[in-house]
């Protein structure tokens, strides 16, 4: 079962991955990585990875993204080439993919048994825990950590200049 749901969640992320190419507005592109990325930490909790995957949805697929978001509505960057309205036919297949993704999110969860699955053993309680990450991130690299924070402040000031208009 975790197989075919890896598969399953795989297929997912390429098919996602592969949209964000194709699309022409940029806007469809950022919403087609928010899938991909929902996908990833999909296959993390197949893979039992439960915090990789929090911090893959809090992080990336959160924040990251609204971002992304953010600046492409702040540049107004156009959609590429000619307006062909393509998705107008797909618009009649959204509620069936949707109600079967939500068949397939209610089987998931029905067919997961809490009991098998260890809430911790040896191995993971030395590493890739909450408090472990913690621990060595705000003492074995406090230096990364913190030069990283300048860097992205760095990033935000730069954004807010490249975007004031001139005049202003």
């Amino acid at each position: 079962m975790e197989k075919a749901l890896f598969i399953v969640f795989a297929v997912v992320a390429v098919a996602a991955a592969l949209n964000i190419l194709f699309q022409r507005n940029p806007l469809y592109s950022a919403l087609s990585l928010v899938g991909t990325l929902m996908a990833l930490s999909a296959i993390y909790i197949t893979l039992r990875a439960q915090f990789i995957a929090a911090i893959q949805i809090i992080v990336y697929a959160g924040a990251i993204m609204v971002l992304f978001v953010f600046v492409i509505m702040l540049l107004n960057a156009p959609k590429e080439g000619p307006h062909i309205d393509k998705q107008k036919g797909l618009r009649y297949l959204a509620i069936p993919f949707a109600g079967l993704l939500l068949a397939e999110a209610f089987y998931v969860i029905r067919s997961v048994d809490l009991a098998e699955m260890p809430a911790t053993d040896s191995s993971s309680r030395a590493v890739g825990t909450t408090w472990s990450v913690g621990t060595s991130l705000f003492t074995d690299y406090l230096l990364p950590f913190e030069v990283t924070s300048v860097l992205i402040l760095m990033a935000v000031v730069g954004a807010m200049v490249l975007a004031r208009r001139e005049g202003d």
